[in-house]
């Protein structure tokens, strides 16, 4: 589902240059829980923007579904990540004055889905997070947990070929944490690809796979336990 080679992305800091990810490359299959894990600064989150087009690399290459997605011209990256990228961050991103059906369907229908068929989707949507009891309720009457769940809804709703997930549960205490891994989970049962980022190597270990990144490259790749934490 990715392939990415050689992937090089620098910062300019002033005179000085920082070079985040140096060469790296990194496979992902479809239907794989891939956990990115590493210290603050390791270049985690930064991968995740280039394999997303969230951000571009100085150098290297990245293909989704067979795709060239640093080939693409602009607009043709902006439509890809809309209707075939599904994200979820660690601030929910929802937007206050939308309840959580509306919520959901906002990407959909910025892709021209059809009202009708834009809220039967954000409905199906929710009630897979677990949430079909809470579809008119705004964000300010959810618990941090809820909103997040709200958010992976609104990632699944146009069926994505990826889920990128960057620190999902950072703002989540333990319990609810492990709800919301607990949709990831059985999302990639389901045959979803997810890409997650998380510094809690106990909360990546959930995934089928996980890579931990220092300095810019992957020191360590094992394979993850995949089981519910207890």
């Amino acid at each position: 589902m990715i392939r990415a080679n050689g992937i090089i992305k620098k910062f300019k800091t002033g005179d000085s240059e920082l070079v985040v990810l140096k060469g790296l490359d990194l496979h992902v299959k479809k239907g794989e829980f891939l956990a990115i894990t590493g210290r603050s600064g390791s270049g985690k989150s930064t991968l995740m923007y280039q394999l997303s087009l969230l951000d571009e690399p100085n150098a290297g290459e990245i293909f989704v579904d067979d795709v060239n997605i640093l080939k693409l011209k602009n607009e043709d990256k902006t439509n890809f990540r809309l209707r075939e990228l599904g994200f979820v961050f660690q601030d929910y991103a929802l937007i206050p004055e939308l309840n959580s059906i509306e919520n959901v369907m906002l990407p959909l229908l910025m892709q021209g889905v059809d009202k009708k068929e834009a809220e039967k989707r954000a409905v199906v949507a929710l009630e897979k997070v677990g949430l079909g009891d809470k579809l008119i309720n705004l964000p300010s009457q959810l618990s941090g947990g809820q909103q997040q769940r709200v958010s992976i809804a609104r990632a699944i709703g146009h069926n994505p070929k990826i889920i990128f997930a960057d620190e999902p549960t950072a703002n989540l205490d333990t319990e609810t944490a492990k709800t919301v891994l607990e949709v990831f989970q059985e999302l990639s049962k389901e045959g979803q690809t997810i890409v997650m980022v998380t510094h809690e190597k106990e909360y990546a270990l959930v995934a089928h796979r996980v890579i931990t990144l220092a300095d810019g490259v992957i020191t360590e790749s094992i394979i993850g336990n995949n089981k519910y934490l207890g």
